[in-house]
C-alpha cells in the first residue's frame, strides 16, 4: 500500500513533511462511534482540516467494538450506559495483520482504513484486536474506549503506541514526525528506541500535545506491572529509568512523553503556562509551547446561517436561528415530552460530564434558580447534555439529580446521547452556550467555538481558550471568577452568584430589549472564532511550530 493508495491525493508541497498522528479517539462522523468527548472532537477536526489543506498526515487510532458507550435511559428515566456492538461497512479491511507482545502473549492486530473521501478527513488507520485467532482477553483490548480495568487500559496504550509503530513498518512508512495527541501512545517511544537506540534521535522525530491541566489527571502506573505487560517493549525497568532520568515506583505517561519529545504544546495559551508550571521543574523535559485548539468550520457551521452572517443579514439570521431552534426542540420533545418555544432564550450546558465542569452550578442557589425559571417578563429555557465516564458514579449521580430536580419544570430539559449529532443540534439551536468550570481546570474547551459559529453567544468563565477570544459584552458574556484564595465551596457560591448576576442583568435584558446588540454580538462572535479558532489555522500552526 503506497502513500498514493492511502491518500488518494498528492499532498501540498508546503506540507511535504510526513506526520503520523496518534490519538486514542477520533470524532470524524456521527456514524463512527470511536470517541468520548473533547479530545476526539479536537482530533477529528484536525484530520478534517489536514484533508482540506492536503497535508501529508495520517491518523492512527483504535477501532472500538462497543465505542465509548451508548447513553440511554432506564425505566426510571435515569441515565443508563449500554455497550452495543458497532459495525462499519465503510471501513476498508487492509488485510494487514501483525503481532504485538503483551504480557506473555502474542496479540494479533488487524488494521482498517478510513479513506479520505469517505468523510473528508486525512487517512485514518484503526487497530483492532477483536480477531477470532486471539483469546477472549486479547479480543477485549479494543472493545471499550477507556476500559475501567487497569491492565486492559495499559494494553490499549501498548496497541496504540507499539502497534501503531509496527503498522507503519508494515506500510513501509517512516514518518518525519510522530505526533502523540495526549500521553496514551507513550509505548511508541520504547518501540522507537529499539529502532534508533537514542532518546536524542527520538526527540528529532517526536512531538507531544498535552491536554490535562492537573497532575492527578495524568495517567500513571506501577513500573513492575508495566514491565510485566511488555509496555517498555524490550527494555528493562532500570534501563527505562536510566535513559529518562526517572525515579520511584510509578511511571507517569505525561512526564515520560515530555522527556522523549523534541517539542510539546498545551492547547491554549493559558494551558501552556499551566503545563509549564506543572512540569517545568523536572529535568530533561522538552520545551512546552502552546497551540490553541480549534474546530472545523466546514463540518460544524450551518451553511444557511453562515450565508446570513457573511451578508450581515440580521433578519435572515434571526429567521434561520429560529428554524435551527425548532429542529433542536423536536429532539427535546422526542426525549422529554417538553415543548420549547423558539421565541424564548435558550441556554445550553453541554459537554463531557465531569465534576469540575459543574453542570449544576446554576442550581447552587435554589431559590434564585426557581425565580429565574419563573420570571414571565424574561422567560428562559435551559437544556443540559453530556456523557459522564460510565464508571464515574459521582458524575452520573449529578446527571440524574439534574433530571430529577428539573423534571417538573416545562422549561428545563436533560437530553441523552451526547455525540457529534446531538452536539451539533445543541450548538445550532442554543442562544447561549454556558461554560462554568472550576478555574484553570479547562485546558481548552472547544465546544464554545462551534457554538459561536452557529449564532450562539458564549457565557463563560475566562478559562481555557476563552481569554484569547473574549471581549465582554461585545462577542460574549464573561462570568467573573472568584478570588483564588477562597475555599473551594466559597468559590462555588461566589461564582454561582456571579453567573446569575450576568444572566439577570446582562444576558436577558440584551436578548429581550436590545436585539440589535444581540445580533451584533452573534456576528462578532462568529468573526472572532473564524479568524483565530477555525482548525485550518491550528493544522497550519502545528506544521509551523511543532513539526518544523
Amino acid at each position: 500500500m503506497t502513500p498514493t493508495d492511502i491518500f488518494g491525493y498528492t499532498p501540498d508541497p508546503q506540507y511535504k513533511k510526513s506526520v503520523a498522528y496518534f490519538s486514542m479517539e477520533f470524532a470524524i462522523d456521527q456514524s463512527l462511534k470511536i470517541y468520548s468527548g473533547g479530545l476526539g472532537f479536537l482530533s477529528g477536526s484536525h484530520l478534517r482540516s489536514a484533508y482540506e489543506l492536503k497535508q501529508n498526515l495520517i491518523g492512527i487510532g483504535m477501532l472500538w467494538k462497543y465505542g465509548y458507550y451508548d447513553q440511554l435511559r432506564s425505566k426510571e428515566n435515569e441515565m443508563k450506559p449500554e455497550f452495543i456492538q458497532k459495525d462499519y461497512s465503510f471501513l476498508e479491511d487492509t488485510g494487514i495483520v501483525f503481532s504485538v507482545p503483551i504480557h506473555n502473549t502474542t496479540v494479533l492486530v488487524k488494521a482498517f482504513l478510513l479513506r479520505p473521501e469517505t468523510f473528508g478527513s486525512a487517512p485514518l488507520f484503526l487497530l483492532s484486536t477483536d480477531l477470532p485467532e486471539n483469546d477472549e482477553v486479547s479480543k477485549s483490548i479494543t472493545h471499550r474506549l477507556y476500559d475501567p480495568n487497569e491492565t486492559t487500559r495499559i494494553a490499549q496504550s501498548i496497541i496504540l503506541g507499539i502497534g501503531g509503530g509496527l503498522l507503519l513498518d508494515q506500510l513501509n512508512i517512516q514518518p518525519d514526525i510522530y505526533h502523540m495527541n495526549e500521553g496514551h501512545a507513550v509505548p511508541l517511544n520504547f518501540f522507537l528506541y529499539s529502532k534508533f537506540k537514542s532518546v536524542d534521535e527520538i526527540k528529532k522525530r517526536l512531538v507531544f500535545t498535552t491536554h490535562t491541566p492537573e497532575l492527578a489527571g495524568n495517567e500513571e502506573h506501577n513500573f513492575d506491572l508495566l514491565k510485566e505487560m511488555a509496555f517498555f517493549y524490550h527494555l528493562q525497568i532500570h534501563e527505562v529509568k536510566y535513559i529518562l532520568g526517572l525515579e520511584g515506583d510509578q511511571f507517569n505517561y505525561t512526564l515520560a512523553a515530555l522527556k522523549f519529545a523534541g517539542k510539546a504544546n498545551g492547547v491554549s495559551k493559558l494551558h501552556g503556562h499551566v503545563a509549564q508550571d506543572m512540569w517545568g521543574g523536572y529535568d530533561g523535559i522538552c520545551e512546552i509551547t502552546s497551540i490553541t485548539n480549534a474546530q472545523n468550520q466546514l463540518y460544524w457551521q450551518d451553511k444557511m446561517l453562515a450565508e446570513n452572517l457573511k451578508a450581515n443579514n440580521a433578519q435572515g439570521l434571526s429567521t434561520r436561528k429560529k428554524e435551527l431552534k425548532s429542529q433542536l426542540f423536536k429532539e427535546v420533545a422526542n426525549q422529554t415530552g417538553k415543548i420549547f418555544d423558539e421565541n424564548i432564550i435558550t441556554i445550553v450546558w453541554a459537554r463531557r460530564f465531569a465534576a469540575y465542569k459543574r453542570a449544576d452550578l446554576l442550581m447552587y442557589d435554589w431559590d434564585r434558580f426557581i425565580k429565574l425559571l419563573g420570571n414571565a417578563e424574561t422567560p428562559v429555557q435551559i437544556i443540559w447534555a453530556g456523557k459522564p465516564y460510565p464508571e464515574d458514579t459521582g458524575a452520573i449521580k449529578m446527571f440524574n439529580e439534574i433530571i430529577e430536580k428539573t423534571k417538573s419544570f416545562s422549561n428545563c430539559a436533560v437530553v441523552t446521547g451526547y455525540e457529534l449529532g446531538l452536539s451539533a443540534l445543541l450548538k445550532k439551536g442554543s442562544d447561549v452556550w454556558l461554560n462554568n468550570p472550576k478555574m484553570y481546570r479547562e485546558a481548552s474547551g472547544t465546544s464554545g467555538m462551534t457554538a459561536a459559529m452557529n449564532g450562539s453567544i458564549n457565557l463563560s468563565l475566562p478559562d481555557g481558550w476563552v481569554p484569547e477570544f473574549a471581549i465582554d459584552e461585545e462577542n460574549c458574556f464573561i462570568i467573573q471568577p472568584a478570588a483564588d484564595d477562597l475555599s473551594e465551596s466559597d468559590r462555588d457560591i461566589k461564582e454561582n452568584s456571579n453567573l446569575l448576576d450576568v444572566i439577570e442583568n446582562q444576558v436577558l435584558p440584551t436578548y429581550y430589549q436590545n436585539p440589535t446588540k444581540w445580533s451584533s454580538m452573534i456576528t462578532k462572535g462568529n468573526e472572532g472564532v473564524l479568524a483565530e479558532f477555525e482548525s485550518s489555522r491550528m493544522a497550519k500552526e502545528y506544521y509551523e511550530k511543532l513539526y518544523a
